[in-house]
């Protein structure tokens, strides 16, 4: 086929469907705790990460990294330590880093193209270094998954059972919140920073809305996210539009067609 004659629609496809397992994976705890904001708060917080790299002109993707994972550590820390409420820290935390992110490329003269490009997502931004970054990030989020399933599962729907269990809930929370803060980082130069709270919430609500168990409701989001990305490349490709709002919008018709069989199965 003529698109995978290119490289960066091959790469497109690794990152994408890389990403929406991820996504997915995680995700999925995020809308159970009723957490799903942290993902939009996080995609403006990263764009901070990258008006610095503009600034330093160095790697944008390790300095959006290092925000994200920063800024997530501090929201969770305030949130478990300090009992402040969560949707006020995200909203102070997405707003201040949005501030920063406007005056830094404003004194960089960086507004251009490539800032475009993390805002609404572009396929041919992926490069070999972000490749390598998606699959490393890929098995460390994997081998933390399976090391941690059982107490992640159990600190979502009863936390005050599993502190009484003997888990450490705050380090458990902690690191999960800063998977998902480097996800998040990772994942806006395919997405974009306006667009990656869709594919992050999108598949998981369109799975929960078929009422399977926790298992099948992975895999079914998954499988939704997946198809979201790939099917939204292939129109990207052909029709020349957005890859970010292309996904998002197969995501969107996604969700109607399972929100319309679970009303009709009912």
């Amino acid at each position: 086929m003529e698109i995978f004659q290119y490289e960066f629609m091959i790469n497109a496809f690794i990152a994408g469907i890389s990403i929406a397992i991820l996504t997915s994976t995680l995700s999925l705890f995020v809308v159970v705790k009723r957490y799903a904001m942290l993902s939009d708060a996080l995609a403006h917080i990263s764009l901070l990460g990258v008006a610095i790299g503009f600034l330093f002109q160095i790697s944008t993707i390790f300095t959006t990294i290092i925000i994200s994972i920063i800024a997530s550590i501090m929201i969770e820390y305030l949130r478990s330590y300090k009992k402040l409420y969560s949707d006020s820290m995200l909203s102070i935390f997405l707003s201040s880093a949005l501030a920063f992110s406007v005056i830094i490329v404003s004194l960089s003269n960086s507004f251009n193209t490539s800032l475009f490009d993390y805002l609404f997502g572009s396929i041919v931004a992926i490069t070999h270094e972000d490749i390598l970054t998606i699959l490393i990030f890929f098995i460390l989020t994997l081998i933390f998954m399976i090391i941690h399933y059982k107490k992640l599962f159990l600190i979502c729907f009863n936390e005050e059972l599993a502190i009484s269990a003997g888990i450490n809930v705050r380090l458990i929370n902690l690191i999960f919140t800063a998977l998902i803060g480097a996800l998040v980082a990772i994942s806006i130069k395919i997405i974009g920073a306006l667009l990656i709270g869709a594919i992050m919430i999108i598949p998981v609500v369109s799975a929960l809305c078929l009422k399977k168990g926790f298992k099948i409701t992975w895999i079914l989001s998954t499988l939704f996210a997946i198809l979201g990305v790939v099917i939204g490349l292939f129109l990207s490709f052909y029709i020349s539009i957005p890859s970010g709002a292309t996904i998002v919008i197969v995501l969107l018709s996604i969700f109607i067609l399972t929100l319309i069989f679970s009303t009709r199965s009912r």
